[in-house]
């Protein structure tokens, strides 16, 4: 029987991530794209995602008869049994049956799910959270996404909305986020969170090595690493406050869902995970129930930039 390959996606407000699995779950290509999210409509980020599945299948060398089915992810409410992205912040999809468009296109089946709630998926089918039952998964990037494992199954709640945890209140009266709400877990540990923060204390009078940076839109994850090693105060003060917001954050979830296992994932731990785990861990233990608490581990995710091609493929695969 001929060999049949899965095309799996990441799609973010300002890329595309894509790459090919063979039928041992292995990434035999990968390509990288910029998408730009302020364009026209769903057809621009439409184009971006046909034009890097072309690309590979061009590229890659595979014959288009031997693939089996398109995966993708994106930020948002997503309804994962129609194929439908009913809302998403960062691009310009609104009740957009995004699955009839790309099976048209491509003739194969094609599956689409949250972003972080396919990372942490990822993460249990092949990663860090294999072998684990209930799993909490913080994932912070520009956003911060949550996604949730209980008694073995991706959690979604009611309409594919569950896990919305980077916009838990943890003071009604912090800063603003782009949600409307003040005070929500991404207004302050995420990149946007971050460089909101370091942007105040700029207008302030204070020197920081991101001042540009963060001038018209957020850090790049190697430059607040790189301002770190070099002990700018305001960057440092600005990963403290985020990952002081993380423990208490993970201190509710400990106690709210009691897991086995709590992960970090996205940009910012892929590039700095070490250090914000250990600050995490520095804080959390004040934060949740004792009793609860010495049952539950903490760590990063190992699968990088990869844990929501894998979340795609376990899509695909009905793991």
């Amino acid at each position: 029987m001929a060999e049949k390959y899965n095309i799996c996606l990441d799609v973010g407000g300002t890329k595309v991530l894509g790459a090919i699995f063979n039928e041992n779950d292995e990434i035999i290509y990968r390509l990288k794209k910029r998408s730009k999210s302020g364009g026209e409509g769903s057809a621009d980020v439409e184009k971006v995602i046909i034009s890097v599945v072309e690309e590979m299948i061009k590229e890659s060398g595979i014959d288009r008869k031997k693939l089996n089915a398109v995966a993708s992810c994106a930020p948002g409410v997503i309804d994962q049994n129609a194929g439908v992205v009913l809302f998403t912040p960062n691009l310009p999809w609104r009740n957009y049956d995004i699955r009839s468009a790309m099976e048209k296109k491509f003739g194969v089946p094609f599956f689409v799910g949250n972003d972080v709630n396919l990372g942490v998926l990822g993460e249990y089918k092949f990663g860090a959270a294999r072998g684990y039952k209930n799993v909490v998964g913080f994932f912070v990037g520009t956003g911060m996404g949550g996604g949730m494992i209980l008694n073995g199954e991706l959690f979604t709640g009611n309409q594919f909305k569950a896990a919305e945890y980077g916009h838990m209140i943890l003071d009604p009266e912090g800063p603003l986020c782009n949600c409307g709400q003040r005070g929500c877990l991404e207004a302050f540990s995420s990149k946007q969170g971050m460089s909101a923060y370091i942007r105040q204390q700029v207008s302030r009078g204070r020197a920081c090595q991101l001042a540009e940076d963060v001038q018209g839109g957020v850090f790049r994850s190697k430059k607040l690493k790189k301002a770190l090693k070099e002990k700018d105060p305001v960057a440092t003060e600005a990963v403290d406050r985020a990952c002081h917001y993380l423990a208490v954050a993970t201190g509710n979830m400990i106690n709210t869902i009691s897991p086995d296992l709590v992960i970090y994932g996205g940009g910012v731990i892929e590039a700095m995970g070490d250090l914000f785990l250990k600050k995490i861990l520095a804080e959390v233990d004040r934060y949740c129930m004792p009793t609860i608490r010495s049952t539950v581990e903490i760590k990063t995710a190992e699968l990088g930039d990869d844990s929501i091609l894998y979340g795609d493929l376990a899509m695909i695969k009905g793991l």
